[in-house]
């Protein structure tokens, strides 16, 4: 990872902007933080993938919050949208034109557009990539820390792309970040304890959405832990001694949240930002 770190920095003095992926649910837990000390000032189009899976209210309210001077944000169904590709490239060149209108006007004829890729492990990187050529480039999988060199794509006659591994950086600031990183499977599960993991996502969404787990599942409005019990009754878990087996209902929780079974949901709202966090 810090080998990775160390690349990226380089490679970022021969683009020209960067193309950061981001997970719609998670917008600002899945931002990697030392994306804003490497960028140098380069121009940034956020990306937001999941829509699918994300609360669509939500999702329009975060393109609005992330747009500001020289970055500019999309919400798009990497799965289902064959267009995706095409309007990220739009909304790329979209933000490159000042800069080369400006070459024009010296009578420079604009090369191709060179942007950095870059996201968090398993937040569908490949994917965009793919979307972006109109062709399987490189190699998709739904689990983090597939790609792991850097790569120069042409994936578009004005756009090149710099595929870059999806790195994690060192610590998180706070705990929460961790743990919606861990709810949706871009943190190795087997280094976690699910269990409390899924707590956590459970006590998440009981704030942002009151009664909708309640409602999922049967069960009582109780604690985290409460939940899983409910959860597990309503799923028979049990275990050899016969109680609620709270450990495979948490498994069970986080693969149906991970594949968007609770319904759309996003686990960030921006009215929880604190308006000081605006300024980068």
């Amino acid at each position: 990872m810090e080998k990775a770190r160390r690349q990226m920095t380089e490679r970022l003095k021969a683009v020209d902007m960067i193309i950061e992926l981001r997970d719609c649910r998670i917008p600002e837990a899945s931002t990697n933080p030392m994306l804003n000390m490497m960028a140098q000032g380069k121009p940034r189009l956020i990306v937001l993938a999941k829509t699918d899976m994300a609360d669509p209210v939500q999702t329009e309210k975060w393109v609005k919050e992330l747009r500001r001077d020289n970055q500019s944000c999309l919400a798009v169904d990497l799965m289902r949208d064959n267009s995706a590709g095409k309007k990220i490239i739009r909304e790329a060149l979209e933000l490159m034109k000042p800069k080369r209108e400006k070459q024009k006007a010296r009578g420079i004829n604009p090369r191709a557009v060179r942007a950095m890729a870059c996201g968090i492990p398993n937040v569908g990187k490949s994917t965009m990539i793919n979307r972006i050529a109109g062709k399987n480039t490189v190699k998709a999988a739904d689990k983090p820390g597939v790609t792991k060199s850097l790569t120069w794509i042409h994936a578009d006659p004005q756009l090149e792309l710099l595929d870059t591994p999806g790195v994690l950086w060192p610590k998180f600031d706070d705990e929460k970040t961790g743990s919606l990183l861990a709810a949706l499977g871009s943190i190795n599960d087997d280094i976690l304890d699910r269990k409390m993991i899924a707590m956590d996502a459970i006590h998440i969404i009981q704030d942002l959405y009151p009664g909708k787990l309640e409602e999922i599942y049967e069960a009582p409005d109780v604690n985290p832990n409460g939940m899983l019990k409910g959860i597990a009754a309503k799923r028979n878990l049990v275990s050899d001694k016969g109680e609620p087996d709270t450990k495979r209902a948490a498994e069970l929780f986080l693969n149906e949240l991970r594949k968007g079974r609770l319904g759309r949901l996003t686990l960030e709202h921006v009215q929880n930002k604190d308006s000081e966090d605006h300024d980068e």
